[in-house]
């Protein structure tokens, strides 16, 4: 049994990250990936997750990972307000498949792109209110473009990872060093 509902957030990162890294969004990375998340077995068959709505979720992934990639808070916000506009409606409180209450405001026909976005946007809008900031972003590490959800405390995150913010230090290091050091000419 769930006890901390859903990750809508963390859900979100994941799969604009697995679109990013798979172009096309496949089957065998979609599948996996949403059950991860709470998708029942019968929400994944081939039947009830067409091949055409793996295209348009992973249109849709790719579109909310310009607004995870968005460094600017108000930016952020202001896209995450035209995609509500575009794909919620009105709020309704919903419980299902063991999860407790939750908001949800896609539509009650959406398709799956539409219920990501909406989703997706609401999830977004809800850190951002609570943390005053966009917690999110792209890796800093210059080699890497994983998306990011910080919501912890202390300072913006900038990475993906602790081995990424390892590696960016430890190359910063050594190019102050490099440039520190006497030359032997």
């Amino acid at each position: 049994m769930r006890t901390q509902g859903f990750q809508a957030a963390q859900r979100l990162i994941d799969l604009a990250n697995a679109v990013r890294a798979h172009p096309g969004l496949p089957r065998e990375v979609a599948v996996p990936l949403l059950a991860s998340h709470g998708e029942g077995p019968q929400d994944l068959t081939e039947t009830a997750l067409s091949d055409a709505d793996l295209r348009e979720l992973g249109d849709a992934a790719l579109r909310m990972a310009g607004i995870l990639a968005e460094d600017d808070t108000d930016r952020a916000a202001v896209a995450i307000n035209e995609m509500l506009a575009e794909h919620a409606a009105a709020p309704r409180l919903s419980r299902h498949d063991g999860h407790p209450w939750h908001l949800h405001v896609d539509r009650s026909d959406a398709g799956w792109a539409d219920w990501f976005l909406a989703a997706g946007c609401l999830a977004l809008a809800q850190i951002l209110t609570e943390h005053g900031r966009a917690t999110w972003g792209e890796c800093a590490a210059s080699d890497c473009r994983n998306l990011y959800l910080g919501t912890g405390p202390g300072s913006p995150r900038r990475y993906c990872s602790t081995t990424c913010a390892s590696r960016a230090r430890v190359a910063e290091h050594r190019r102050r060093k490099q440039t520190r050091a006497p030359s032997h000419e």
